[in-house]
């Protein structure tokens, strides 16, 4: 019994280099989307494109020739790709290049061509690429698992240690698979985190021993790190030469503080880099099946900070505006004045009757969602013993349902 050859992974520098692909479906559309960050000099041939391989072609990026392939396409050629849904095209694709001694893939029949693509995927500046001998699926599942491997630090590529600084991470809104790529990266080499309640909790748990981290949570109504003194921390320790990310539940920049805490660095020198994150203003409504627009009945959203009241002195809530729109608004840190917030709105020209979401806890496992109205927000808060953290979503989309 013959043993299959094993194929030799390569890869190929074909900046300004003429590639042909024949071929202008779904497949094309995703290898020329690479070839052109490769810096290929890309020819489509085929009668019909998608899309967006048109719309490639209308920005100069590749250039199609909308007829079907002829012998002599592939003149000039360093490689060929073969991807039309006609098997006869395909051989004869794969024979010009054969002749040409153009390296070609064949779509449609891998071990029929010169070449195959590996299931690919970028990090960092690295390319992880996967052969499986055809078994595409698994090369893909493999590919995936490498690069999430990368991305989370289970894999380290680096064989040094981060400079001294600070990354100043949006956790997102409390699961931990909902932080983004870059922010779980930059977690994993962290050397001291300095977190919050409110962000991904079980990440913590999966940190080196050796790592410090420092709670810095703020209990609503109750016990909470001073900001000046995680200012200081956040500066102490990059100072000393440790890389720290300050791990933020939601956004950093949205009523977290943070910009607070980038001056603080910047004032001492210290180099700071933001990890944008999920805003749980957007994502705990989303998880409990409540859009803040839908086309035709919202097409504004206001997120408001409700940590004063709105005859507080330190309010700059136009709360007479808020109450003369039609469109979303999305309180954060409201639960003990949502009543108050109803009525002030109320007063202001919102219906009595206009929708009311509250989700308490949004994407972690105890989420829970209660329904209201402005005329019964307060009451209803109080009888579901709604506690923090929960956003309210206040407006016609409050209403919706799936299938309305």
């Amino acid at each position: 019994m013959s043993r299959a050859h094993e194929q030799y992974l390569v890869g190929l520098d074909l900046a300004g280099r003429r590639v042909v692909v024949v071929g202008g479906g779904q497949v094309a559309q995703r290898r020329v989307a690479k070839l052109i960050a490769s810096g290929a000099v890309v020819e489509v041939v085929s009668p019909e494109v998608t899309p967006a391989v048109e719309g490639m072609a209308a920005a100069r990026e590749i250039t199609w020739t909308p007829r079907r392939y002829a012998d002599g396409d592939l003149t000039g050629a360093w490689y060929a790709i073969a991807c039309t849904d006609d098997p006869d095209v395909n051989v004869a694709v794969s024979s010009e290049a054969d002749r040409h001694r153009v390296f070609c893939v064949r779509a449609d029949d891998g071990p029929a061509g010169t070449a195959v693509t590996p299931a690919t995927g970028e990090f960092d500046g690295l390319t992880v690429g996967v052969l499986a001998r055809g078994a595409h699926r698994r090369s893909a599942s493999v590919r995936t698992a490498l690069v999430e491997a990368l991305q989370a630090g289970v894999v380290d590529d680096s064989a040094e240690d981060p400079p001294p600084g600070v990354a100043l991470v949006g956790g997102g809104p409390g699961d931990p698979e909902l932080i983004t790529v870059r922010g779980r990266r930059l977690l994993s080499r962290a050397q001291v985190v300095v977190a919050d309640r409110l962000g991904p909790r079980d990440l913590i748990d999966e940190l080196p021993p050796d790592v410090e981290v420092i709670d810095a949570s703020k209990i609503p109504y109750g016990r909470a790190m001073a900001q000046q003194r995680i200012n200081e921390l956040l500066v102490e320790h990059a100072l000393a030469g440790r890389f720290v990310v300050r791990l933020k539940g939601g956004d950093p920049f949205v009523y977290g503080r943070g910009f607070e805490e980038v001056q603080a660095c910047a004032e001492a020198g210290v180099p700071v880099t933001v990890v944008p994150g999920i805003t749980s203003a957007f994502a705990a409504p989303a998880l409990a099946g409540v859009p803040v627009t839908h086309r035709g009945v919202a097409h504004e959203i206001v997120v408001v900070s409700g940590h004063v009241a709105p005859d507080d002195p330190r309010s700059l809530t136009d709360w007479e505006a808020l109450g003369r729109m039609s469109g979303t608004v999305v309180l954060m840190m409201a639960v003990e004045r949502i009543g108050v917030f109803a009525d002030v709105l109320v007063a202001n020209g919102r219906p009595a009757d206009t929708p009311v979401v509250i989700v308490q806890d949004g994407t972690t496992r105890i989420q829970r969602t209660v329904r209201a109205t402005l005329a019964t927000a307060g009451r209803v808060a109080k009888e579901e013993e709604v506690s923090p953290p929960a956003i309210v979503v206040i407006g016609p989309v409050a209403g919706l349902t799936a299938g309305t």
